[in-house]
C-alpha cells in the first residue's frame, strides 16, 4: 500500500467511532505501560548504582523465577477472557459471569502456585537464599489477580483504572528513592514495586469494577475446571516463550553468577520496555479485531512499522542509552541490547499474526503446536550458547528463538488466510 494511501486510512480510522474508541484505548493501554515499565525505569539508574551489578543480578533471578507462575496464573486468559468479553461486552450478565469465572480460576491457580514456590525454596539452595525476593515479587501476581485490565480493555473502558495505576505507581515509584539508599536495600526494590500493583488491584476490584456493573458471582468448582481446559491452548502458547527465556535467565544465574546475570538483565530490560509498547499496539487492537477481523491488513503494516523503527534506532543508540541507564559495571550490555534489539520485528510477527489472527480465527492448537516446537529448539540451543558464551549467549537465545518463532507463525497464519480468502471469493461468485 502506497504512503498516501496508508496515511488516508489513518485518518479514516481516527475519524470513525471505533477509530476514536481504538485511540482512547491505546493511550489509556500506552498510559499503563509507562506505568508499568518507563515508572521503573527512571528508577533504574539509580538502584543499579546503590544497589551494585550483584545485587540487581539477584532481583533479576528471582524475577525471572516469578515469571513463570505469573505466566501459570495468566493461565491465556489476557487473550481468551478479552476475545469473549468483547463479543458480549454490551450484556452486564455475561461479562459478570466470565469475569467472576476467570477470578476464581486464576485465584486456585495463585493459591497452586505459592505452594510450588514455597516447597522450591525450601528443597533448592539458589531459591533459598533469595526467598524474601521472590516472596516480595509474588505479590505482584496478587496484584494482577485483582488489577483485571484485561477486564476494562474488553469492554474499552480503560480511562479509570489507567489513572487509578499512575497515581499509584508514581508513590510506589517515589518510595524508591526514599527507601533505597543503601547495597542492603536491595531487598525493598521488589516489595516497592509489588505493593503498587496490589493496591491499585485492590481499587480496581472493590471500587472500578462493580462501578461498571461488573458483579463477582459464586462459581462451581467443576465450570473452574471447564474454564481452564477452554484456556489450555493459550496457555501453553504464552507459556513457552517464558519458558525459554526465564530458562536462559537460570541458566545464566548457576553458570555465570550474579555479574552476568546483571549484565544481561540491563540490556533485555531495555528491550522488555519496548515490547511493551509494541504489545500495547497489539492489546488495543485485540477486541476490535475479535469484531472486525478485515482490518487485519492495516494492523500488520502499522506494526511493523513502528517495530522496524525502533530496532534501529535501539541498534544504533545501544552505547548512548547503557551509558545513560547505567554505570560503568554494565558497559557489556551494549551488544546484548544489540543482539536483541534486531528480534524486535519478529516479535511484532509474532503478535500480528499469532495472537491478532490465529487466536482471532480460533486456531490456538495450531499456534500451540508451533510455539511448543520452536520453544523447545531455544531451550536446547540456549544450553551450549549460555555455557560457552554466558550474556552473550542468552541474548543470542532470544534473538535466533524469537526469530524462528516468528517466521513460522507468520507463514502458517498468512497460509491461513490465503485459504480464508480465496474460500470467501468462491462463495461469493457462486452466490453471483
Amino acid at each position: 500500500m502506497p504512503f498516501d494511501k496508508f496515511t488516508k486510512k489513518v485518518k479514516q480510522i481516527k475519524q470513525s467511532k471505533d477509530g476514536k474508541t481504538l485511540i482512547e484505548n491505546f493511550v489509556s493501554l500506552s498510559a499503563l505501560q509507562i506505568v508499568g515499565y518507563i515508572f521503573p525505569l527512571i528508577t533504574l539508574p539509580y538502584i543499579s548504582r546503590v544497589v551494585g551489578v550483584s545485587h540487581f543480578g539477584d532481583i533479576a533471578f528471582a524475577t525471572a523465577i516469578v515469571m513463570y507462575f505469573q505466566t501459570f496464573v495468566d493461565w491465556g486468559y489476557n487473550f481468551t477472557a478479552t476475545r469473549d468479553l468483547a463479543r458480549v461486552r454490551d450484556d452486564k450478565n455475561m461479562v459478570s459471569t466470565i469475569y467472576s469465572t476467570v477470578f476464581w480460576s486464576r485465584l486456585f491457580l495463585c493459591i497452586v502456585s505459592l505452594v510450588i514456590l514455597t516447597i522450591l525454596i525450601l528443597i533448592i539452595p539458589a531459591f533459598r537464599q533469595v526467598s524474601l525476593l521472590l516472596y516480595f515479587r509474588f505479590l505482584v501476581i496478587f496484584g494482577y489477580l485483582f488489577y483485571a485490565d484485561w477486564l476494562f480493555q474488553a469492554i474499552e473502558k480503560m480511562k479509570f483504572i489507567t489513572l487509578l495505576n499512575i497515581t499509584a505507581n508514581l508513590i510506589f515509584t517515589i518510595s524508591v528513592f526514599v527507601f533505597i539508599r543503601e547495597r542492603e536495600d536491595y531487598i525493598l526494590q521488589p516489595l516497592l514495586t509489588s505493593l503498587g500493583f496490589l493496591v491499585s488491584g485492590l481499587i480496581a476490584f472493590l471500587w472500578i469494577a462493580p462501578r461498571e456493573g461488573v458483579k463477582l458471582k459464586k462459581i462451581k468448582f467443576k465450570e473452574i475446571c471447564k474454564s481452564l481446559k477452554y484456556s489450555a491452548d493459550v496457555f501453553v502458547n504464552q507459556a513457552m516463550p517464558v519458558l525459554y527465556e526465564n530458562f536462559s535467565v537460570m541458566l545464566l544465574g548457576f553458570w555465570g553468577g550474579s555479574v552476568a546475570n546483571g549484565i544481561f538483565d540491563a540490556g533485555n530490560k531495555l528491550i522488555s520496555v519496548v515490547l511493551r509498547f509494541v504489545q500495547t499496539l497489539s492489546r488495543t487492537f485485540f477486541p476490535f479485531l475479535a469484531r472486525r477481523i478485515d482490518k487485519h491488513d492495516f494492523f500488520v503494516r502499522l506494526n511493523l512499522f513502528v517495530s522496524v523503527s525502533i530496532a534501529l534506532l535501539l541498534f544504533i543508540a545501544a552505547p548512548f542509552i547503557i551509558d545513560i541507564f547505567f554505570t560503568e559495571e554494565f558497559t557489556n550490555a551494549v551488544i546484548v541490547l544489540r543482539i536483541i534489539s534486531l528480534s524486535i520485528p519478529f516479535s511484532t510477527l509474532i503478535n500480528v499474526y499469532g495472537v491478532n489472527y490465529l487466536i482471532q480465527q480460533g486456531q490456538e492448537k495450531i499456534l500451540r503446536q508451533i510455539t511448543v516446537g520452536v520453544s523447545l529448539i531455544g531451550i536446547l540451543i540456549s544450553i551450549p550458547l549460555i555455557y560457552f558464551f554466558s550474556w552473550i549467549g542468552a541474548a543470542l537465545t532470544l534473538a535466533l528463538t524469537r526469530s524462528m518463532l516468528g517466521i513460522s507463525i507468520t507463514a502458517k497464519a498468512r497460509k491461513l488466510k490465503h485459504r480464508i480468502t480465496t474460500s470467501n471469493y468462491e462463495y461469493r461468485e457462486a452466490e453471483n
